[in-house]
């Protein structure tokens, strides 16, 4: 039977579990039939083998859920998936495999999606259409025509697909080019595209291209992601809703990405490269018609309206904006400078004569601090660290001398050192990873430091190495907090809640860092770059009572008060 799907993007690893039904109800308020979902592998699988499926990370709940809703599913698992996630979607273990080709036939690349794409379609298999589920579409890799054009590895993921029973419809997705859909698509499976206007123009592109398909847009981007230093993107609903109506005009099916956004929680934000390191802010709000926090825009409403003009009045759902509070000002009584703490974040030391990557170290994400000493005499020259991925602090002697950020690689203070003889100098350099590349060429984005430290031209070696990941904080030694420039410090402070609600963080007067409430890592601040000035706390992360809040500050602060209000402030 003829079937149109009106569908919205909803990551729920982007979302805490306790919210999914408040956004799929949202959804099907608005008048979609189907929810879509991206399946990240680095988050699902984090160390090679172990496998994750709860919390956060329960795809068979969240399916099971659109099901109750009366949803359908359509699953994009990748192996990669951009998303502007962390290398895509990849996990960063398999930048240790040196011999690994990405994204094609290699034999090595496809026996761990394979292994992956077995566990993962175990959680999923009863509500493939197939089985009679409500799992409708899978998507065939990603985009690859932007990428590639094996057409082996293509049929190599479909060919794992038909091995692990994946009853439904298989589809691909590219932009709307002969060189995007030549490379990405494969004869037999439905080619769908991904655009943001000109919908009928796309569309009818589309059909030139395969006649004898329906028609889709699978990533309708009604609004867009932001880039640290850069403006907030905004897109008027008006414009949203006239470029949805002409598509449904057309006769085409629609997904909106995004719908929800969601939020990069933690590390788990990705970059781009464009001729210069570009990663993403924390929030990936993308002005979609449901906010990062949920709430229903005027986008939402405009689009609402589309949909009924072209299908009919949409039942009445009892869907509501989420209540939110203030709650004032956090004092931060406790300090625990990192340098103090090495011990307790990095207890291992790994030696070798030149600085390791990050993935050498098997470290996937965080920060790595090498440390070294530089024995005289020599001259004044300057010190030079070839590939820093992706933005270093340099100490000499225990004072920060300079901050070197890999997107801004024109705009570093020089460091020199003099030594006389008998004289030396103590270098340590803390290496934060803001993001792994998802798009593009540059998808192997090895972090830590990824070239070697020079006194001018020549190679200095010897050097220590302590992998700082932030999982556990709970053994930091705090003594009484001041304010400290020029030096990373976690400071922590407790917020009293009487009922927990949705709130956000405004760190006024803080340079650059992460956020943990009660253990859990809401992500990075950088009110330096901006555009971003708050994080998202959604209220499930708060209890009643006595509420740990801890601030990593990597540049220096001049206060010790942080805000929790109910406004957003994305730029």
């Amino acid at each position: 039977e003829p079937f149109r799907i009106i569908s919205g993007a909803v990551h729920y690893f982007r979302i805490v579990p306790q919210y999914w039904r408040d956004r799929l109800e949202k959804l099907k308020a608005m008048g979609a039939n189907t929810v879509e979902t991206y399946i990240p592998w680095n988050m699902h699988e984090p160390k090679k083998g172990q496998f994750v499926f709860d919390g956060l990370l329960d795809i068979r709940s969240f399916v099971l859920l659109a099901q109750e809703l009366g949803l359908y599913v359509i699953l994009r698992p990748g192996p990669y998936i951009c998303a502007e996630l962390e290398f895509g979607g990849l996990p960063a273990w398999l930048l240790r495999h040196k011999e690994m080709k990405l994204r094609c036939n290699d034999p090595l690349y496809l026996s761990k999606v394979r292994r992956y794409y077995e566990a993962l379609f175990q959680q999923v298999s009863p509500f493939f259409a197939g089985n009679g589920g409500n799992i409708l579409m899978v998507q065939i890799e990603n985009e690859y025509g932007s990428y590639g054009d094996d057409k082996d590895y293509l049929q190599a993921v479909v060919d794992i697909y038909k091995d692990n029973q994946v009853s439904c419809l298989y589809f691909t997705s590219d932009g709307p080019t002969w060189y995007m859909l030549g490379g990405g698509t494969l004869d037999g499976y439905l080619a769908t595209a991904n655009f943001g206007s000109k919908g009928k123009e796309n569309l009818s592109f589309l059909k030139a291209f395969r006649p004898d398909q329906p028609t889709m847009c699978c990533e309708f981007w009604n609004g867009w992601f932001d880039h640290w230093y850069e403006a907030h993107h905004v897109r008027e609903g008006d414009d949203t809703a006239a470029t949805f109506d002409e598509m449904l005009s057309c006769g085409g099916s629609v997904n909106f990405y995004m719908f929800h956004g969601g939020t990069n929680f933690g590390f788990t934000n990705g970059a781009n490269y464009d001729g210069v390191y570009q990663p993403t802010v924390t929030s990936y709000d993308y002005d979609a018609p449901l906010s990062e926090s949920g709430d229903m825009t005027g986008k939402y409403y405009e689009v609402k309206a589309v949909v009924e003009k072209h299908f009919g009045k949409i039942p009445e759902m009892d869907v509501a904006n989420l209540p939110r509070r203030a709650y004032g000002t956090v004092t931060l009584t406790e300090a625990a400078p990192l340098r103090d703490n090495l011990d307790v974040l990095a207890p291992q030391v790994v030696k070798a004569p030149t600085p390791m990557t990050m993935e050498e170290l098997g470290q996937d994400f965080g920060f790595v601090w090498y440390s070294s000493v530089l024995h005289g005499p020599c001259e004044k020259f300057p010190l030079v660290v070839d590939g820093i991925h992706d933005r270093a602090h340099i100490f000499l002697d225990g004072k920060l001398t300079a901050i070197w950020e890999r997107c801004r690689p024109n705009d570093r203070t020089p460091v020199e050192i003099e030594l006389k003889p008998g004289e030396s100098v103590q270098i340590d350099i803390l290496v934060e990873n803001m993001g792994r590349v998802n798009y593009g060429k540059k998808l192997r984005d090895e972090k830590g430091i990824t070239g070697g430290v020079y006194l001018e031209r020549r190679c200095h070696f010897g050097w220590e190495m302590r992998s700082i990941t932030c999982d556990d904080l709970s053994g930091l030694r705090y003594n009484p907090a001041a304010p400290v420039e020029g030096e990373p410090v976690f400071y922590r402070g407790t917020l009293q809640v009487d009922e927990a609600a949705d709130t956000w963080v405004r760190l006024d007067g803080f340079k650059k860092g992460l956020v943990f409430v009660n253990g859990f890592n809401l992500g990075r601040y950088w009110n330096t770059a901006g555009p971003q000035k708050t994080l998202y706390l959604p209220g499930p992360l708060l209890h009643a009572g006595e509420n740990e809040l801890v601030v990593l500050e990597l540049d220096g602060t001049d206060r010790l008060e942080i805000t929790l209000t109910d406004t957003p402030d994305l730029g």
